[in-house]
């Protein structure tokens, strides 16, 4: 993460910004360029637009950090809920979890039985689930569960964070489990006793994993980048990859490089969140490219 993205980081878990945007219709404007809606069944439309111009999309109920029981049996519900409707709509989706809104952190055993169960009914209906990867503190677990679920039901994915030192041995340990691998840069301003915190040295971590997963057979490469030179390169390595890959985006994030990539015939997947805890999710986006700020600006102005 770049100093200015920390310094929005900063800035922006100050209780006083934080009220700004949420209790105000200009922060909920600002959400809304990345958020496809508050409801599900207003990121459904936006899915069914999605595939009508050939992008895959993933689902992502907005939360995180759970800590209370009801809470978190009510987000698997929440999730359970999306893949029905993704089945019943017949939409080209699966959903994308963070397993702190399911518990974990707080009872990692209730985290890893609504797992087990979101898992056992996307198999019911041949759908799959992505596990978002969060703070560093949370990736051994994250793992853990993953793991054994995977090993179950074969239809999760992982992201993966280039940022992290263990990232690599991370990539190696869970590759023989198939699925599919979220390949991203990594949102979190993470110590750098754990994370590469030059952005050239994060780069040159991604291009080396990058390398190995599109070598990688039995398994998916989802690319998750809005980075040119990555794109650059994944077009590259794709040539001489002979199994599936896919391209993962940002919903509102440079829309007319995912309308490039899926017309020279890529495949191109929309991560799309929705619900009301958005504010999280935005101040992430705000922070890992600053250039987002400027639709904060306008919103301010009211255009």
């Amino acid at each position: 993460m770049s100093l200015l993205g920390r310094l929005v980081m900063f800035f922006t878990r100050l209780g006083a910004v934080r009220a700004l945007f949420t209790r105000f219709r200009f922060g909920r404007r600002v959400a809304m360029r990345f958020v496809a809606g508050e409801q599900l069944a207003e990121a459904v439309e936006v899915t069914r637009r999605l595939n009508a111009q050939g992008f895959q999309v993933s689902l992502d109920h907005l939360g995180e950090h759970v800590t209370d029981r009801d809470l978190a049996l009510r987000a698997r519900d929440d999730y359970l809920e999306c893949l029905e409707s993704i089945a019943a709509e017949q939409l080209d989706a699966n959903i994308s979890i963070k397993l702190t809104q399911l518990g974990m952190g707080f009872d990692d055993h209730l985290a890893a039985e609504s797992l087990m169960t979101l898992a056992a009914r996307a198999a019911d209906l041949d759908l799959t689930i992505t596990i978002d990867m969060e703070e560093a503190d949370h990736t051994e677990t994250t793992i853990n569960l993953y793991s054994g679920v995977q090993r179950e039901h074969r239809n999760l994915g992982l992201a993966l964070q280039a940022y992290l030192y263990r990232t690599a041995d991370d990539l190696a340990r869970i590759a023989p489990l198939r699925g599919h691998i979220r390949l991203c840069k990594g949102a979190y301003d993470e110590p750098d006793s754990v994370a590469w915190r030059h952005p050239a040295e994060v780069d040159a971590s991604f291009d080396q994993l990058l390398d190995e997963l599109m070598r990688a057979e039995n398994l998916l490469p989802a690319i998750a980048t809005h980075d040119d030179d990555r794109i650059i390169l994944t077009k590259r390595l794709a040539e001489s990859r002979r199994e599936p890959f896919e391209f993962q985006m940002l919903y509102g994030i440079r829309g007319r490089l995912q309308e490039q990539l899926r017309s020279d015939g890529y495949n191109v997947r929309v991560y799309v969140p929705y619900g009301d805890s958005w504010y999280p999710y935005l101040t992430r986006r705000l922070a890992e490219r600053p250039a987002n700020l400027w639709f904060f600006l306008r919103a301010l102005v009211g255009k």
